[in-house]
């Protein structure tokens, strides 16, 4: 069962496991335009069933929390003090999954903190945002264009959701609910993932890492998810048939199931 409180703010769901003898815990870090909300339906009740118990913030301005109505003054370094007020709430250190931005924030999350493992899932990569966009915008040009007018946070359509994050059958039902839940992203923290403040690879901690991506992703394409495994000499796990948003694309078990696996390898 997901259950739902507000740390200092901040929008917390969790989903603990009735198994007797639990795994490691897992803390869900969400993408631009999303929340919490993201992981409540498919990842984490997946997780409890295997007997890892997680939760999934909503950052600053997002979701359920605090500060959306000046969400554009939000910088990835208040991300990251999110992120830590709900480590220090949390009883231990959880293994930290960010999805998209939310690996981004992972990423500097480690520049002044120790976690036991991470997992970077469709990431923005330590180089930022530029190469991204700028291979969108050859790519599908059109599709650049609406995705600027959803961070201006104009409204936009369940065909241009289908065409962002999904490469395989997508219900409709369900792409009408992540529109109505979908939300303008900070200009601000958009800015530092592009070249205002990017990870300091000398500074980081450097825990275990399992590095996600999709092969039919456009927003994070799979090359760049590869040069995010060399950056960190880790390998890059990229999932056919996929696209940016594998927490509900048909086949999201694999990449829940992948999780599992790799958190249970990780030593306490």
């Amino acid at each position: 069962m997901i259950t739902t409180q507000h740390i200092g703010g901040i929008e917390l769901f969790s989903c603990r496991t009735r198994k007797k003898k639990p795994g490691p815990e897992l803390l869900f870090v969400h993408g631009a335009f999303a929340g919490g909300w993201m992981w409540t339906e498919t990842f984490m009740p997946f997780l409890a069933d295997a007997g890892i118990s997680s939760h999934a913030l909503s950052l600053r301005g997002h979701g359920g929390s605090t500060g959306r109505d000046h969400i554009h003054g939000h910088s990835i370094a208040d991300y990251v003090d999110d992120v830590r007020s709900i480590v220090d709430h949390l009883a231990g250190d959880p293994l930290l999954v960010g999805h998209s931005m939310g690996g981004f924030v992972v990423q500097k999350y480690l520049e002044h903190y120790q976690a036991p493992g991470v997992a970077l899932l469709c990431s923005v990569p330590p180089q930022g945002l530029i190469a991204a966009q700028f291979h969108l915008l050859m790519q599908k040009p059109q599709l650049f264009l609406e995705i600027n007018r959803i961070m201006s946070g104009e409204y936009t359509d369940t065909d241009t959701l289908r065409d962002a994050l999904f490469a395989g059958e997508a219900d409709e039902a369900m792409l009408a609910t992540w529109l109505a839940r979908m939300q303008p992203e900070s200009q601000r923290a958009l800015w530092d993932m592009s070249m205002f403040n990017l990870p300091n690879l000398f500074a980081m901690h450097q825990p275990p890492m399992l590095i996600v991506g999709a092969q039919h992703d456009v927003l994070v394409p799979a090359f760049l998810v590869q040069t995010t495994g060399h950056t960190y000499r880790q390998p890059a796990h990229i999932l056919r048939d996929m696209g940016h948003a594998i927490t509900h694309e048909k086949e999201w078990p694999q990449v829940a199931a992948m999780l599992c696996d790799w958190a249970r390898e990780i030593k306490p």
